[in-house]
């Protein structure tokens, strides 16, 4: 009676160890509901791979990663004096980042030279010090009592190549603040390609870049997964026949199929995609107007075709309805499910 992902085991470490082979300075994200296979797992798989530093996305996500990880720990979230470290993780791995003067000052006054990145903003606008605040705070009183990493840079997500210039003009101003000198300068970047990479280390030999990595590393061979429900129940259903928790009814008769997953997992809670082509925007037209006639798509595939809610799923199951010429499966039989990996939850993860 589960939500479970399926993992061809060599197939998903072969992919891991390419992408940590193709990416130098590799720095592992690990943030959130842990791409969908757990934070801890993750941790554990990075230890693996032995990356030296991880990345988390908030304070909150620190301890479940450092109880299973022995290297450095680079917080994603800027520093903010308002959001508490965990008591149990030791300040000497922390990695903090940093976009505002006021509170690399507040961090600098903890004591100890804590370890801080830099971050620099980009196009995407969502933190960073603008070029001239950030040479300043390199050169503020604050910033010679902490231990500077070096700068961050969180680009947006774009075609291949298509960040390369800007980071361009970013390193700029990264060397202008005086963040390319030093004994071990470097670069905390996302979001660039293997060539973005070896083009700009080819043109700052003295800085390292370290590539943090999240959905390529984690997600980047879907072939290796697979997510599959079980048939709970089945009813056979007739047309005008009233079913579900909203009394609703069917313009044809069919079976009304139960299956394991529902909004507790992540299931049917879609989360904007953002994309904005003329045929995106037709589909999202089309979605609406099936949803406006009680007809909504859901992410299970039935005898192989993808098939519809029967009603909103409920929190732990959803129902879906198929047509009467459609092969009913028996009950403890699973199906697929089509899923967004970091907004799910699974009952269980199988690695084989």
């Amino acid at each position: 009676m589960s939500l479970v992902l399926h993992v061809d085991g060599d197939r998903w470490r072969s992919h891991l160890r390419a992408v940590a082979e193709a990416r130098p300075g590799l720095v592992p994200v690990i943030k959130g509901n842990g791409y969908g296979f757990g934070l801890g797992r993750l941790a554990r798989k990075s230890g693996w791979l032995g990356a030296d530093v991880v990345a988390v996305g908030t304070p909150s996500e620190l301890t479940e990663v450092a109880n299973r990880y022995d290297g450095d720990l680079l917080v994603l979230t800027p520093w903010r004096a308002f959001e508490p470290l965990p008591a149990d993780v030791d300040r000497r791995r922390l990695i903090h980042t940093v976009d505002r003067l006021e509170d690399l000052e507040a961090l600098a006054a903890t004591g100890d030279r804590p370890r801080v990145v830099l971050e620099l903003i980009t196009s995407m606008k969502r933190h960073g010090f603008t070029p001239r605040g950030l040479r300043e705070a390199v050169r503020s009183e604050a910033g010679q009592r902490v231990r500077v990493e070096g700068a961050s840079l969180h680009l947006p997500l774009g075609p291949a190549g298509g960040n390369l210039a800007e980071v361009e003009t970013l390193m700029t101003e990264v060397v202008a603040a005086g963040l390319a000198a030093g004994t071990a300068p470097a670069v905390w970047v996302s979001h660039l390609s293997t060539n973005d990479v070896a083009t700009l280390t080819t043109r700052y030999p003295e800085i390292r870049f370290r590539q943090r990595i999240g959905t390529e590393l984690w997600l980047g061979d879907r072939g290796a997964l697979r997510v599959s429900a079980h048939v709970l129940d089945s009813h056979p259903v007739e047309r005008g026949e009233v079913f579900g928790y909203r009394g609703r009814t069917l313009a044809r008769s069919g079976t009304i199929l139960i299956v394991s997953g529902g909004t507790a997992h992540g299931i049917g809670l879609e989360s904007p995609t953002g994309e904005s082509s003329a045929r995106a925007r037709v589909s999202t037209l089309a979605r609406g107007g099936l949803d406006a006639l009680g007809l909504s798509k859901s992410p299970f595939t039935v005898a192989g075709k993808s098939r519809y809610f029967a009603e909103p799923p409920h929190m732990q199951a959803s129902m879906l309805f198929l047509p009467s010429e459609a092969p009913v499966p028996e009950i403890g039989d699973t199906v697929d499910v089509r899923v967004r990996f970091t907004a799910t939850t699974f009952d269980a993860v199988e690695i084989s």
